[in-house]
């Protein structure tokens, strides 16, 4: 009887091992430790990362749960059983970590559909979709700004996904839905008044800085739907975000 070989104590490392390995399913990687393997060079500001999150395609669950079986991950076989359609959760019990993998659509604070966009990218989901999975964070915190910082800094802006971060679907998506919009508007807000506090060099900081004031400008100049107009008259008075639920 073969016996799994033990996940990777570093997290970019182990990422990457699940990626090789999972050649033919439709699966990427999100979150944090994405935008670190999106990038060219070592993060700007680096960080650590305690999970590993995973997006993958509908009717793709039963390939990923002998993936991360084969892999040597103690499936929660209680909350997949029951929610497999839409969430999996997996854990690395030699270095205490998690795997969390979306099914079909990426659900926290603001949800939209990245299934279509498994196959644009790599890897990873596509640098614009990274983008938006920090700032639809609400309760965005320092590591979510640390990441916002990292990805700016390491790509550039572009109007199509293979040229960058793809400011127009991003732009596009925000002038859809006024809930996402305010939240992302506000982070892109609270990124920017923290970047003096992180010590970068001047001219890290003005190319974030440029990138942050850039994508806010595009959001801007997006034409708004008329469901964005008529949530807008709304404004705050009715929670715009969801909180995210806790698991496992």
């Amino acid at each position: 009887m073969s016996v799994a070989p033990a996940p990777l104590h570093d997290a970019v490392d182990e990422a990457r091992r699940v990626l090789a390995a999972a050649a033919g399913l439709r699966i990427r990687l999100l979150g944090g430790l994405a935008i670190a393997v999106s990038l060219p060079h070592d993060p700007l500001l680096p960080r650590t990362y305690n999970d590993i999150d995973f997006i993958t395609a509908r009717g793709e669950g039963p390939k990923a749960v002998k993936l991360f079986d084969d892999l040597g991950y103690v499936g929660d076989h209680q909350f997949n059983g029951l929610n497999g359609h839409r969430r999996l959760l997996f854990y690395d019990t030699h270095n205490d970590r998690r795997v969390d993998v979306f099914v079909g659509r990426f659900e926290m604070s603001h949800a939209w559909p990245l299934e279509n966009r498994l196959t644009v990218t790599e890897g990873t989901i596509p640098l614009s979709d990274l983008l938006l999975t920090k700032l639809q964070i609400f309760a965005l915190n320092e590591k979510d700004q640390r990441d916002i910082v990292n990805l700016l800094h390491g790509h550039k802006l572009a109007e199509e996904d293979a040229g960058g971060i793809n400011v127009r679907y991003v732009a596009e998506l925000c002038a859809g839905d006024w809930g996402l919009w305010r939240t992302a508007t506000g982070n892109l807000e609270r990124a920017r008044a923290a970047l003096p506090r992180f010590g970068l060099v001047q001219q890290d900081e003005a190319l974030v800085t440029s990138r942050l004031d850039d994508v806010r400008k595009r959001i801007d100049a997006e034409p708004k739907s008329r469901k964005w107009k008529l949530r807008a008259r709304v404004g705050e008075r009715v929670q715009w975000y969801e909180e995210p639920e806790e698991v496992g």
